[in-house]
């Protein structure tokens, strides 16, 4: 069994861990050359190689923030389509709840004032809580989502391991996700 990590971008993050949470292996996967949709289909490629069957799968959700949004979205999605077709399953981790699982929100300055939750302070966060550093932003968060893909197993078989609240809360959240709320629509002349 390894716990997987998956953080899709232009560099995707991969970080698998063992049984015991011990790094197996970090790569930030780039593709070959940097024509589209060549680079894309061989990075999705590269993602297949380093997957075995019985792996437990936390992958990064969408945020559309950037201007690389159509980009990103076909890598996310590639991938995942890619993972479905050879049956593996996963779990979708936002990324606000991978910030928050690594302790990079609500936390506060010498000055009192709130800490923005950006890559620095996940890095920081990750170095502090386990030990973790790497170069890459994208491994860094694909060790967050392995670690996460842990705790979800954990959580599911029912092992005893013991997490903070507000890492509970990610596992539990994602598990039981909220029902999306249904938009209404407008009549006219209202």
């Amino acid at each position: 069994m390894r716990f997987i990590g998956l953080d899709p971008s232009t560099k995707t993050g991969f970080v698998a861990l063992d049984e015991h949470g011990t790094v197996l292996k970090q790569k930030e996967l780039t593709g070959v050359g940097s024509v589209d949709p060549l680079r894309m289909l061989t990075m999705i490629d590269e993602v297949m190689d380093f997957m075995k069957r019985d792996d437990f799968i936390c992958i990064e959700g969408f945020g559309f923030a950037s201007q690389q949004a159509i980009q990103l979205g076909g890598i996310g999605w590639g991938i995942r389509m890619a993972l479905a077709r050879r049956g593996h399953k996963w779990y979708e981790v936002a990324p606000m709840a991978l910030k928050k699982f690594a302790g990079a929100t609500g936390n506060k300055g010498p000055d009192g004032k709130a800490i923005k939750a950006d890559k620095i302070e996940v890095a920081k966060q990750t170095l502090k809580r386990w030990d973790f550093e790497s170069g890459s932003d994208n491994i860094t968060d694909a060790f967050l989502l392995a670690k996460i893909a842990e705790g979800i197993w954990h959580y599911t078989e029912g092992a005893t391991f013991t997490y903070p609240k507000f890492q509970e809360d990610v596992i539990y959240n994602i598990l039981n996700p909220k029902p999306k709320a249904k938009k209404t629509k407008k009549r006219r002349g209202a």
